[in-house]
C-alpha cells in the first residue's frame, strides 16, 4: 500500500457516551481509556473488569476495542465478552451506517462482515439493567488467551430468567452456547451442578477447540466445562446481589 492513514484522528471514532440506555464506544477509543472511564465503571462494571485484563497496559494504552473486533484474531477477551453481552456493530461506509450483530460480524478466524470500504465506527454494548451480570473468565499461559468464556445472566424473584454463555480462544471463532437456555428456571444461587457440566458439555462441543501450542483438543474441551460453570455461577451470583440491591 503507497499510504498509511491515521484514522484515530477522527472524531465521532474518539467518542464514548451513554445513549439510550446503551454505551456507544467509538471504534478508536482504547482498551484503557475504557479501563479508566468513570462513565464505564458506574454503569458497566463487569466490562471494565475484563477490560482491565486485555494484555498489558502498553498494549491497552495504544489499542482500540474496535481495531480488535476488526481483526478478528481468535483468541480475545473482548470478542467472547462482548458475544454474550449482546453487543450490536455500527460499520460506515460514504455516509451510510448499518448495524450488524456482533454474533454476525465475526466470520472466522481474521475474517469479518466488513466490506471493503467499510470502518467500524462503534460499538454498542446493552445497558446492564438491574438483575443483570456478566462473568468472564479466561486461561492463558502467557497474555494471549487460551481459552475464555463470558456469561450473562438475568435474575428475577431468585431465579435465573435469561442466560447467555460465549465461548471463544479454542477454536477459530467465539460462539454462543446453544443450551444456556437450559439454565432458565433455576435458582441463582444454588445451581444444579449436573446440568452445569451438560452445559458446560455442550459450550465445548459448540467452540470445536482445535489443538495448537496452548494443548490439545480434549485438555480444551475439559478447560472449557471448567470454565463454564464458574462463569455461570459468578454471573448469576452478582446478578441476584444487583437484584436485591435494586428492591
Amino acid at each position: 500500500y503507497a499510504h498509511l492513514v491515521d484514522i484515530k484522528r477522527i472524531t465521532e471514532l474518539r467518542e464514548l457516551r451513554a445513549e439510550g440506555g446503551a454505551l456507544r464506544i467509538g471504534g478508536a477509543v482504547t482498551h484503557r481509556e475504557l479501563e479508566r472511564s468513570p462513565l464505564v465503571r458506574a454503569g458497566w462494571p463487569d466490562f471494565v473488569e475484563m477490560e482491565r485484563r486485555v494484555a498489558n497496559v502498553r498494549v491497552r494504552s495504544t489499542g482500540s476495542l474496535g481495531g480488535n473486533l476488526a481483526f478478528a484474531d481468535p483468541h480475545s477477551d473482548p470478542a467472547t465478552f462482548l458475544l454474550a453481552a449482546g453487543a450490536d456493530l455500527e460499520l460506515g461506509a460514504a455516509g451510510e451506517r448499518r448495524t450488524v450483530a456482533l454474533k454476525d460480524f465475526i466470520l472466522g478466524p481474521y475474517e469479518t462482515a466488513l466490506a471493503p470500504a467499510e470502518l467500524l465506527c462503534a460499538i454498542w454494548l446493552p445497558a446492564m439493567t438491574d438483575g443483570a451480570a456478566m462473568s468472564h473468565l479466561r486461561f492463558a499461559v502467557h497474555e494471549r488467551p487460551a481459552a475464555t468464556v463470558s456469561a450473562w445472566v438475568f435474575v428475577s424473584e431468585g431465579r435465573v430468567s435469561a442466560a447467555r454463555i460465549a465461548v471463544g480462544s479454542v477454536g477459530v471463532m467465539p460462539v454462543l452456547v446453544p443450551s444456556a437456555v437450559e439454565l432458565v428456571g433455576q435458582a441463582a444461587t444454588s445451581l444444579d451442578a449436573e446440568l452445569l457440566d451438560a452445559v458446560g458439555r455442550a459450550g465445548a462441543e459448540a467452540s470445536e477447540p482445535v489443538t495448537d501450542p496452548n494443548g490439545s483438543d480434549d485438555y480444551k474441551v475439559a478447560l472449557v466445562r471448567t470454565l463454564i460453570g464458574r462463569a455461570v455461577i459468578e454471573a448469576a451470583r452478582r446478578a441476584a446481589t444487583r437484584t436485591r440491591d435494586a428492591v
